[in-house]
């Protein structure tokens, strides 16, 4: 079946076929193999992306600007001081002006009805950087650093530990519904996904062979993964009182050598970073002082551990990417 992505929006895997997601996965293992024996694939010369962050980032930003740049197009970045968005200029009419200009608009920030508005108007392809309820770039490199170490996606068992309220726990959750995986979310069920994408992702799951799994024992969610994932619990400028109540509420799934134990062999850890894995960062350092955990979501041991595939993840998020400017735009 031939895929044609050309003009499309990337907002969230959950407009996306199964087959489309996989088409994408195996463009950018092509861009990442073309870069790796140094065969030029600049075949946007002349494009003209803008890229709009209400909240920074160091992966974003950079496999963002570094894909484009790989792809021949020129690039402008509009960091929370520079963009008017919501402000002075309603998103309709930023999203107007922009797609004048702009062969392609990506956004990264806060509420996915941001995006979707900034997708209606613009008029050009909009990419998501990342919103609060979903991150598919994200996803796409998860996929394909699964795929480059277990040698499959289809049936592997996915073991999501931590907050999975939010974008990291709904898009993995969603992705591995409509690609064939087992998804486990193992946390206190006040962090369960919400029940309507729970709901949507059990039905697709139905239709691709997977399934989907809500548990609090860490035994059970553990037993032969094949992938033990997990995300920050805290964020820099969350009240105090946040902190305290998810360290204490996620504590007993920090991301361990004893999960490993229960896992499969061949058992890999993913992470989206950053990481609070030691003290050397200054939310580290104040988690430490006020609750005496140096180690927050996953252990110094098993983030730099031999089982740890975060940095292969944080490459892939450029070549994946990449290959959805390229399909979108080409």
């Amino acid at each position: 079946m031939s895929i044609n992505l050309k003009g499309r929006n990337f907002l969230k895997l959950m407009d996306y076929t199964p087959e489309e997601i996989l088409y994408l996965v195996d463009l950018a293992a092509d861009l990442k193999d073309k870069k790796k024996r140094g065969i030029a694939h600049d075949t946007l010369h002349g494009k003209n992306i803008v890229l709009i962050f209400e909240k920074t980032s160091t992966r974003t930003r950079c496999s963002f600007e570094t894909a484009a740049y790989d792809l021949g197009m020129n690039v402008t970045y509009l960091d929370p001081s520079c963009s008017q968005i919501g402000k002075k200029e309603s998103i309709a009419d930023t999203a107007r002006v922009l797609g004048r200009m702009y062969d392609g608009i990506e956004y990264r920030g806060y509420g996915q009805e941001i995006v979707e508005a900034l997708a209606k108007y613009a008029g050009v392809p909009v990419w998501n950087g990342l919103t609060n309820e979903f991150h598919p770039t994200q996803m796409l490199a998860d996929m394909l650093t699964l795929r480059e170490h277990l040698g499959e996606i289809k049936g592997v068992k996915f073991v999501y530990m931590g907050d999975a309220r939010y974008n990291m726990g709904n898009s993995l959750m969603i992705t591995c519904a409509k690609l064939g995986l087992d998804f486990v979310a193992c946390t206190d069920p006040s962090y369960f996904p919400g029940q309507e994408l729970v709901d949507y992702a059990r039905k697709e799951a139905v239709r691709s062979g997977g399934s989907i799994t809500l548990t609090s024992d860490v035994q059970e969610a553990c037993s032969g993964a094949d992938v033990i994932y997990t995300d920050v619990w805290v964020s820099m400028g969350e009240p105090e009182e946040v902190w305290a109540e998810r360290i204490n509420v996620l504590r007993p799934y920090q991301v361990n050598e004893k999960c490993f134990e229960y896992a499969s062999d061949r058992a890999i850890f993913m992470h989206c970073l950053p990481a609070f894995h030691d003290l050397g960062t200054s939310i580290g350092k104040q988690v430490y002082e006020k609750f005496g955990m140096s180690e927050i979501e996953v252990t110094d041991e098993v983030f730099e551990g031999p089982r740890s595939v975060v940095f292969d993840e944080a490459e892939n998020r450029m070549h994946t990417i990449k290959a959805v400017m390229k399909a979108t735009l080409e």
